[in-house]
């Protein structure tokens, strides 16, 4: 799979590539400005996008908006943004096609490099990944109300991608417990329940941007 990074930090951008060409990866290009994704992405055979939020010139959300545009033109092309900071209104701009194949990973909360690539594989089949912290973000001021604390525990981890498995696990609860919670959450968000981890991923970002 061919990758393009975009990360201003030239020790991050570097390390970035090692990390991926270690994990089988080719690194197509790596850039250090938003200005120069379109030229790194011109070519048909990159098959994902790396990029960090903050980007000269400003340093506030051009690699954000940078994605944003990029899904516009390329719909299909997965993304993965990296950032030290949740931007929740281009977070949910990011996220609302419900197409998959999209990522939002906090920096100083990527500690495994294993699980990092896994999260990069999994964007890159189509899938999505976010991080809890993400997730606590958008759903914050949100009519949530009506579910209890764990339901919002197991609503964070499924958003995140999170199977049955590994949330029960996460949570000390057995799979037939999160069934009945994931159950419980799609009615009471009047959310039709899906078998499929990115389709119930997808229906919770619908929920969360609508």
């Amino acid at each position: 799979m061919r990758v393009v990074v975009a990360e201003d930090q030239a020790l991050l951008r570097v390390g970035l590539g090692r990390i991926l060409e270690a994990g089988g990866m080719v690194v197509a290009a790596s850039v250090a400005d938003a200005a120069s994704l379109p030229a790194a992405l011109a070519r048909a055979d990159v098959g994902l996008a790396i990029i960090d939020v903050r980007l000269p010139p400003t340093f506030t959300t051009e690699g954000l908006q940078a994605a944003i545009a990029i899904r516009a033109e390329r719909p299909s092309l997965p993304v993965l943004v990296l950032s030290q900071h949740v931007e929740p209104l281009y977070a949910r701009e990011l996220l609302a096609d419900g197409r998959g194949a999209v990522g939002y990973l906090l920096k100083d909360r990527v500690i495994d490099v294993d699980a990092f690539l896994a999260a990069v594989r999994q964007v890159a089949a189509g899938g999505t990944v976010l991080d809890p912290e993400v997730v606590s973000v958008l759903i914050a001021g949100r009519p949530v109300d009506r579910l209890t604390d764990r339901e919002r525990d197991v609503l964070a981890l499924m958003a995140g991608g999170r199977s049955n498995a590994a949330i029960a696990a996460r949570l000390f609860l057995s799979e037939k417990a999160v069934g009945k919670h994931i159950g419980s959450i799609f009615t009471k968000l009047d959310l039709p329940p899906a078998p499929d981890d990115n389709r119930r991923v997808r229906a919770v970002l619908a929920w969360l941007d609508g």
